[in-house]
């Protein structure tokens, strides 16, 4: 899977789980009216909104994706393709997470409340880091793939030849 389409998957993936576990806080909290839970889960998904997009704000690549990609190892012919394993295999933790909050948001709301808030933080935060690799992909002519590991292991890339040129689409001025 190419690291690109990875990371968009991430952000997709972490913006349906800030949803999923917003509207179980919200059907949770219809159950036993409490207006101070309800504010207070509001305010939180408000504050972790700003926070991710400040932590998003910047567009060049996060030192650690930057430290990945110096990382690659260079191949001449293209990884297994697996995507739905890849992105099972690397995102377990969301994937975990977001089902366990979700089970226990129905009989304590607040804990699927604040994850959901982690969720918003995580998928605004990384929104712009596929763009940042794409051009680094353009720049040097290569393309980056998530390199089959186990899920307990740190996530290794490999990088293969690109061709030069356009891959990103052409700005009209």
């Amino acid at each position: 899977m190419r690291f690109v389409d990875f990371l968009k998957a991430t952000v997709l993936l972490s913006g349906g789980a800030a949803t999923l576990l917003a509207a179980i806080t919200l059907i949770a909290l219809t159950q036993d009216v409490e207006p101070g839970a309800v504010y207070l889960s509001a305010g939180w998904w408000v504050t972790a909104g700003l926070l991710g997009v400040w932590l998003g704000r910047r567009a060049e690549a996060s030192p650690p994706i930057t430290r990945l990609l110096a990382g690659a190892r260079a191949e001449r012919s293209l990884p297994e393709q697996r995507p739905g394993m890849t992105v099972v295999n690397r995102l377990w933790p969301l994937l975990l997470s977001t089902f366990t909050a979700g089970v226990i948001g129905f009989v304590a709301p607040q804990i699927a409340a604040v994850a959901a808030g982690f969720a918003i933080i995580w998928a605004l935060a990384w929104r712009r880091q596929d763009s940042a690799v794409a051009a680094i992909e353009e720049r040097d002519g290569v393309r980056f793939y998530v390199e089959k590991t186990s899920p307990l292991q740190p996530m290794q890339l490999v990088r293969t030849p690109g061709f030069s040129g356009s891959f990103l689409p052409q700005r009209q001025v």
